[in-house]
């Protein structure tokens, strides 16, 4: 889930929580919130998702965000850091995965509509064109 973890604070965030007077209520979301691992409820709820959006950047810090989606399973938590899912590049242009080439740190969210809430993911990618896991997804190029 990164090298940062999720919520860590910078100074930029730290001038508008101390601004608006939001410090307190932040550190106690990063308290409430925060994990450096997956419990095995979010692993589950992971896999029911259709779909996320793939925050990535380019080389120069150019951002790029994605939808990316597929039916339940196509997206899984494979351990309690790791997720994978399969890169189906339809459209041939490659842009997000094209960034993890240059950068590959990520931001996931998932979002579920039905019952409002939202799962955010940072970490940093890895493309694998070779793993067995691949042989699960039908046509995939490759795994991130």
């Amino acid at each position: 889930m990164g090298d940062k973890g999720g919520f860590r604070y910078h100074e930029g965030m730290r001038y508008f929580q101390d601004r608006f007077d939001s410090r307190r209520l932040a550190d106690r979301m990063e308290e409430v919130n925060l994990s450096a691992t997956l419990s095995e409820e979010l692993r589950a709820d992971i896999a029911t998702r259709y779909f996320f959006f793939l925050a990535t950047t380019d080389a120069e810090g150019w951002p790029e965000c994605s939808f990316k989606g597929g039916v339940p399973g196509w997206v899984r938590a494979v351990d309690e850091r790791t997720i994978v899912f399969p890169c189906y590049d339809g459209n041939g242009m490659f842009r997000s995965m094209g960034n993890l080439r240059v950068n590959p740190k990520v931001g996931l969210l998932f979002v579920d509509f039905e019952n409002p809430r939202r799962l955010r993911i940072n970490g940093t990618a890895t493309l694998h064109e070779q793993d067995p896991l691949l042989a699960e997804f039908p046509d995939a190029q490759f795994l991130v």
